[in-house]
């Protein structure tokens, strides 16, 4: 094993400089874990140490002691930052999230029993090159399966992110859960409530990046996981489409995140594009059933999820505008004026995501991949347009605020509803975006709302 586990120098002479003080080093988590799964190399390497972060600091001129007072310091060699823990146990979770006391001890053994996953509870010796594997985590990595280390009912109860990480492991490496452990994450959902916002967005964000996000999603679902981060979801199962739907609202929305491009962004969308279905179902007379704006309440939901599992406000920001714009219907018979409307209103740095979430959507309408012709269409049309010079947004007016205010129009909400009118005549002629027309259209405009004296402009 040794021999093909192609360890870095740095983490060598880590490793062997904790083992010449006399102490024990050994490397565990997600790197030996990718390694026994693929193989594979990493580059992110955690170790495990009987010697306490006094002697580690002692040992090592770059540590940073990012989490003392858990036995954790961070040595800096080269291009990677190693994280270096005590040997512990942990006692009391009263928070469900974080131990109430750790103890120090001896053995890898005693350290490895703490661990959530089989899967991550095996250590690697760089001295003999073999693996300790105490609780059979090579052989659940050749099963595909993730399984708690003992009681999963107690593992959860310890921490209540433990349940959501074992799905979003699900997501990522495509494993299956073992049935005990599956069953006790139904068992904990009060635990995992107690989890911050925060801490649910970061698991769940990995989930929606997993190659096998479809199964993470459906595990979610399974466990009642869901229920707890986005009720709202709730109701799409069984929320029956009409057409070429071939799956209910719910199983839609989790296949075109599968079908969506690995962007974060994206894939959110793609999960709450119609999660307003449910509430805008009716049946037509032909007992069809149709969702008329439902883009508009899934864009409402989708901001009163993200804001409270506290994405970034120009996430969400992104993501309900992608959500609210993804129903257009293009024909060919689009005028050109229709064609730099749809670029004003979606924005030209949102056209390639709006797509990317189109291009999803038809395919989890129909459950494989589809060439639409008619997205390529638009496509086209829009580059069309935009190899001309053409205003798109009121920065790309020929006028300002400035120069609206000008003219006599009083600081406020109607500069605004002045430029807006503007855009609008420009996206219609985009010949109308020079200065002097668009200050003659708007002394124009300025009687409709009520102001009937103006100053002239540049003589006119």
């Amino acid at each position: 094993m040794h021999k093909h586990f192609q360890i870095p120098k740095e983490i060598e002479f880590i490793l062997n400089k904790i083992n010449e003080s006399g102490h024990k080093a050994y490397i565990v988590g997600g790197a030996l874990r990718d390694f026994v799964m693929a193989g594979k190399d990493c580059s992110d390497f955690d170790i495990a140490t009987d010697a306490t972060p006094d002697d580690v600091i002692k040992l090592f001129p770059h540590v940073v002691p990012t989490g003392i007072k858990h036995g954790t310091v961070t040595v800096l060699a080269g291009k990677f930052k190693v994280e270096v823990t005590t040997f512990r146990t942990e006692k009391g979770y009263s928070d469900n999230r974080h131990p109430d006391s750790i103890s120090f001890v001896g053995t890898i053994e005693e350290d490895l029993s703490r661990r959530d996953f089989t899967m991550n509870a095996m250590a690697y010796d760089h001295t003999s090159g073999t693996i300790l594997d105490p609780y059979d985590g090579q052989k659940d990595i050749e099963r595909r399966i993730i399984r708690c280390v003992g009681d999963p009912n107690a593992r959860f109860a310890e921490d209540g992110l433990r349940s959501m990480r074992a799905v979003r492991f699900a997501a990522q490496l495509g494993f299956s859960l073992e049935p005990a452990t599956q069953a006790a994450i139904s068992n904990s959902l009060d635990a995992f409530s107690s989890v911050s916002k925060e801490r649910i967005r970061d698991e769940f964000e990995k989930l929606l990046l997993g190659k096998w996000a479809l199964v993470g999603l459906e595990l979610l679902e399974k466990t009642g996981l869901l229920g707890v981060i986005i009720p709202e979801m709730l109701p799409c199962r069984g929320c029956i489409q009409k057409g070429a739907h071939v799956y209910d609202v719910m199983d839609h929305c989790f296949h075109t995140v599968q079908a969506a491009p690995f962007l974060v962004d994206i894939r959110w969308a793609a999960l709450l594009h119609d999660i307003g279905k449910p509430a805008t179902r009716a049946l037509g007379a032909d007992g069809t059933p149709t969702f008329h704006n439902h883009e508009k309440v899934s864009s409402t939901l989708a901001s009163e999820i993200l804001e409270r599992l506290r994405l970034p406000n120009d996430d969400i920001n992104l993501i309900v505008h992608l959500i609210e714009a993804h129903m257009f219907h293009y024909t060919d018979d689009w005028s050109d004026a229709a064609v730099r409307r749809f670029i004003a209103r979606v924005g030209i740095e949102n056209l390639e995501s709006l797509f990317a979430l189109r291009a999803a959507d038809s395919e989890a309408i129909v459950g494989h991949k589809v060439q639409s012709d008619n997205l390529e269409s638009l496509r086209n049309r829009i580059e069309l347009v935009l190899q001309k010079e053409h205003a798109f947004g009121l920065k790309d007016l020929a006028i300002n605020g400035n120069d609206i205010m000008a003219l006599g129009v009083p600081k406020g909400p109607l500069v605004g509803k002045l430029l807006s009118e503007l855009l609008e005549t420009v996206l219609d002629d985009p010949a109308q975006n020079n200065r002097e027309s668009l200050l003659r259209i708007c002394q124009g405009l300025m009687p409709k709302y009520g102001i009937t004296k103006h100053r002239l402009q540049d003589g006119l």
